[in-house]
């Protein structure tokens, strides 16, 4: 199967995305990680004003399969998180990219080695 991976975003082998912009950080887990889980029903968010380390629990997400704990790829302090999954979880199978995001952080650290480009991340899932 043919994941989406947008060339724009680096990922960890854990499944989860990041969108660096400047000091600002989007994170969401990846079409591959949603496809995985099957039907997401349940998301639970960190509180605005959270302080994350890289690689801390940022998430979790619920689906018909399994629990998922989703981890920050970089450091940084939530500064919103993505209150239309509390009604709609199934963004995150439907949209991963853009509505299903997670949250969004002020990074205080990016420097994480464990990122991986679109390129490498596609040839991690084939391997699995």
């Amino acid at each position: 199967m043919a994941w989406k991976t947008p060339s724009d975003l680096k990922y960890l082998q854990s499944d989860e995305w990041v969108r660096l912009e400047g000091d600002a950080a989007t994170v969401g887990i990846s079409d591959y990680a949603q496809d995985q889980l099957n039907d997401i029903v349940y998301v639970e968010l960190p509180a605005v004003g959270d302080e994350l380390k890289i690689g801390d629990r940022v998430a979790s997400v619920e689906s018909v399969k399994a629990a998922s704990d989703i981890y920050t790829p970089v450091s940084g302090v939530v500064t919103e998180v993505n209150k239309a999954l509390e009604s709609s979880s199934e963004l995150v199978n439907s949209d991963p990219y853009d509505k299903g995001w997670l949250v969004k952080l002020k990074v205080t650290d990016a420097s994480n080695p464990a990122l991986l480009s679109a390129e490498q991340y596609t040839e991690w899932c084939n391997t699995r």
